[in-house]
């Protein structure tokens, strides 16, 4: 078994404190993600049932499991040995799931990559992992292709799709055959629980990538934790939605959390509005997951009412913050609610959400989710009142521990000292704790806008914005001011028709004094064609600022 030295992760005493809640602490110590999340299901009879629903197509259990026992056979052929990094870069489709199970079976480490990373970005990533294996599908190929001359350790690739001739004359292997040649039996590599279980990158605000590593122990008790309080998924459910697996969220919300509970996941290969539709009718989804900008689009959708969603028993949301308009227009349109929770790449997955409360609790990511505990702290590192603004900070079952931290000028070994001080995580979420327990989200701390000893988050004056009829979308930072230290600017998308100009500007200013403070008014806008966003529909804020 691969050994990962000592000095590719941080020192022990700046890890985070993992929290197990007394009803998980019975995890055996011996563990492989791809047995529990799948191979589980086959041996306790329900090898029959869904796993995967995409299109037209049905895979149960048991054909999932046959087809990753032939690719992980495949991959053991040509070298890949247990904690091996294994990059995918892959839309959403049965070959991804078989993908990722397959590397996690044979005790490999699958490390998620974004469809929109650039080639350097993706040369630099696959060096930094270490990656013996690169898995991508053909349409999103390029930038690997483009990255291949500066792999540093003979990382081979992998192609799903594409035409065998070519795939071959660029030097790289056709997934089809190795998973035609490969044997239907293999038993699962037993890990220890501190052993790797998979690494998520993150981009974070400047700089190249970092990666997050997270055990194997921890990811099934995060996997138990989120199933059982959010989206207490069994077999007969079907969890639907629009985020990429090879992008962190995507990664944890279809093959970790709904394997846990032996639900079924519909994939869709890109979002539509009518595309999403169809699928919750045609593959009876029972839950829905989504961005509140993916909402928006639905909701705004003019023949949504044609469509029968009654299905869906749970609606949830993160990622971004909701708002109580669109919480309160959903459930106009539906029926039912929307349940907001907060999670993050360092974290693995949720850590608060409302389906801790009876009923969600509008403009509130919710309370913690049992074994996670949070505290609100000021810039002196003392407890804030309640409704007072501060820094979220927590302990969970998993936490931030970051990969390689000596390189690059320590620049990772600096991110932990900050990331994680006394065991607990600093998330850098600006959050409040209302009296009852519930945390309302203000604003990533990189994104809050201080101006004039005021702090103004900038999704509440986003909302806003797009409350006007002639807008379609907005972004929001601050920029610097010489008197005011910051001013807030806005960047506006005008639906079809409408024309941006300071005529408009003017208009809009005073459109807005009817919902926010005069304090929070955009002093400043530009009109974009479009937005900066992750392939899951985030807001990127920090492509919005003027380079530094």
């Amino acid at each position: 078994m691969g050994k990962i030295p000592e000095n590719y992760l941080p020192p022990k005493d700046m890890w985070p404190e993992y929290l197990v809640p007394e009803e998980f602490a019975d995890t055996p110590s011996e563990l492989n993600l791809a047995d529990f999340f799948l191979d589980r299901h086959v041996r306790e009879g329900r090898g029959d049932n869904p796993a995967i629903k995409f299109m037209d197509k049905i895979v149960t259990y048991a054909q999932l499991q046959q087809q990753v026992n032939k690719f992980g056979n495949a991959l053991k052929e040509i070298g890949v040995e247990p904690q091996d990094r294994v990059g995918i870069r892959l839309v959403n489709s049965p070959q991804a799931i078989v993908a990722i199970f397959a590397i996690e079976k044979i005790g490999a480490v699958p490390v998620p990559t974004s469809p929109l990373w650039s080639g350097e970005e993706v040369a630099f990533v696959a060096n930094d992992a270490e990656m013996t294996l690169f898995i991508v599908n053909a349409p999103i190929m390029p930038p690997v292709e483009a990255a291949k001359p500066n792999f540093e350790h003979g990382t081979k690739v992998i192609v799903i799709g594409g035409d065998p001739a070519e795939v071959k004359a660029a030097g790289n292997m056709v997934f089809e055959e190795m998973i035609e040649a490969g044997s239907p039996e293999l038993e699962a590599t037993m890990l220890k629980a501190d052993d790797i279980g998979l690494m998520l990158y993150t981009s974070g605000t400047t700089g190249m990538p970092k990666g997050c590593i997270h055990f194997v122990r921890p990811a099934i008790i995060e996997s138990k934790i989120v199933n059982q309080y959010v989206y207490k998924m069994q077999p007969g459910d079907v969890l639907g939605g629009a985020a990429p697996v090879s992008f962190a969220a995507g990664f944890g919300t279809f093959t970790l959390i709904p394997f846990e509970g032996g639900a079924a996941i519909s994939l869709i290969p890109k979002f539509t509005p009518p595309d999403m539709l169809d699928l919750i009718q045609k593959h009876k989804i029972t839950i829905l997951t989504g961005l509140p900008t993916g909402y928006r689009a639905l909701m705004k959708f003019p023949a949504f009412k044609k469509y029968d969603t009654s299905s869906v028993r749970l609606f949830t949301s993160g990622g971004d913050a909701l708002g109580a308009e669109t919480l309160k227009g959903w459930q106009e349109l539906t029926g039912k609610p929307i349940w907001e929770g907060l999670g993050g790449t360092e974290m693995l997955h949720l850590v608060t959400s409302n389906t801790m409360n009876p009923e969600p609790v509008a403009d509130s990511i919710g309370k913690p989710l049992p074994g996670v505990e949070v505290r609100v702290i000021d810039e002196s590192g003392n407890d804030c009142k309640p409704n007072e603004v501060g820094s979220m900070i927590l302990k969970g079952a998993s936490g931030t521990l970051y990969w390689k931290p000596y390189i690059d000028n320590e620049r990772l070994l600096n991110s932990q000292k900050k990331g994680v001080v006394g065991g607990w995580n600093q998330m850098g979420d600006a959050v409040f704790m209302k009296e009852d327990g519930n945390i309302c989200f203000v604003s990533r701390e990189d994104d809050m806008i201080k101006s004039s000893g005021y702090r103004i988050g900038p999704a509440e004056v986003e909302e806003a914005i797009e409350k006007h009829p002639a807008v379609a979308e907005a972004g929001v930072i601050g920029i610097p001011d010489p008197d005011k230290g910051a001013i807030t600017k806005a960047f506006v998308v005008m639906k079809e028709g409408q024309e941006g100009s300071e005529e408009f500007f003017e208009e809009l200013k005073g459109f807005l004094k009817e919902h926010i403070a005069i304090y929070k008014l955009p002093r400043a806008i530009e009109f974009m064609e479009s937005l900066p966003r992750t392939p899951t529909g985030k807001l990127l804020r920090r492509h919005l600022r003027p380079p530094k």
